[in-house]
């Protein structure tokens, strides 16, 4: 009879696979990128739920161009990105790195693209931009968000009033000059050049583009 086979002996692995300080690189910096994902994901459900979004869903129908739904999206992003690489890292668990990995690899590749994809059709870019702006333009004084940006792209940003001029301003049943609000045939505050950052003359744009207003003021 043939003797029993020895036992296998079993190796227990005392060090880790990965570099000690590498391991905890990640680690950190994965917290703060989760940490910041999870901050941005609440502010943009916090600007939703004060523009009454979740509890009316009909105003989702416009939902690329708001921006609390662009937070949202980053911030939903940036914290799977950031809890995968945080886990993955700690307990070196190598399906989570690997995920972690193609998401960075995702990214690199789409910025890549979004590059090249930019220079070819900077033609179409450029026209459909124009197209949302004006549509930012329609919906001025319907969504806040949507107002705090134009109002930051036109006074901070681009310093400009309108895509293609002030006349742009009559898209909007606000402003437009066959208007019976107070603004009619004027612009937002954010076309005008302000004498100081503290004080805002939010006034400063009504009835610019009237006819007598400009006659005066040309003298």
């Amino acid at each position: 009879m043939p003797p029993p086979p020895a036992p296998r002996k079993k190796y227990r692995r005392h060090e880790s696979e990965v570099s000690c300080c590498l391991k905890y690189l990640i680690f950190g910096f994965n917290v703060i990128f989760w940490l910041l994902g999870l901050l941005v994901l609440g502010i943009g459900v916090w600007a939703w739920s004060e523009k009454e979004t979740l509890s009316n869903l009909s105003r989702l129908t416009r939902v690329a161009l708001d921006p609390a739904f662009i937070l949202v999206l980053i911030g939903t992003l940036t914290f799977i990105i950031g809890f995968t690489g945080c886990v993955g890292a700690l307990r070196e668990n190598t399906c989570l790195l690997a995920v972690y990995a193609i998401f960075l690899a995702a990214i690199l590749l789409f910025e890549i693209s979004a590059g090249v994809l930019g220079f070819i059709f900077k033609d179409w870019i450029k026209s459909e931009a124009t197209k949302g702006f004006q549509s930012f333009i329609v919906s001025y004084r319907e969504d806040p968000d949507q107002q705090n940006l134009i109002d930051w792209i036109q006074e901070r940003w681009l310093q400009c009033c309108g895509i293609e001029g002030p006349r742009d301003w009559d898209r909007n049943v606000y402003f437009n000059c066959n208007s019976t609000a107070r603004e009619s045939c004027g612009v937002p505050f954010s076309c005008c050049k302000q004498q100081s950052l503290w004080i805002r003359n939010t006034q400063c744009g009504y009835d610019v583009r009237k006819p007598e207003y400009v006659r005066i003021h040309r003298k």
